[in-house]
């Protein structure tokens, strides 16, 4: 399904954003505090985009499920895709959870 390639390449952006923004966090922690936090936040708020998407993602495929087969080289696909997500977002919040 095309919805579903678009909202995984949203989230994929949404993870580069979430990292980008923590490690710049780092970067400034001790120099510029105030800023440090800021980017901190601005990580945590590409996290909650993730999820947003992320459930949309769930929705649409529930709803597909209800009427339709789901074809194996989709679900290979999806749960590919979903692990490595998962995986990288994990990665993010270690690094926002040590930031604190």
């Amino acid at each position: 399904m095309e919805i579903i390639k678009k909202i995984s390449q949203k989230i994929d952006s949404e993870l580069e954003d979430a990292e980008r923004y923590i490690k710049c966090a780092y970067k400034v922690r001790d120099e510029y505090p105030q800023l440090a936090d800021t980017y901190y936040k601005l990580s945590l708020a590409e996290m909650g985009h993730v999820t947003m998407l992320h459930d949309n993602v769930k929705n649409i495929i529930n709803e597909y499920k209800k009427n339709n087969d789901v074809p194996e080289a989709m679900q290979v696909l999806y749960e590919y895709l979903h692990e490595r997500q998962i995986k990288w977002a994990s990665k993010i919040s270690a690094k926002q959870e040590a930031f604190k």
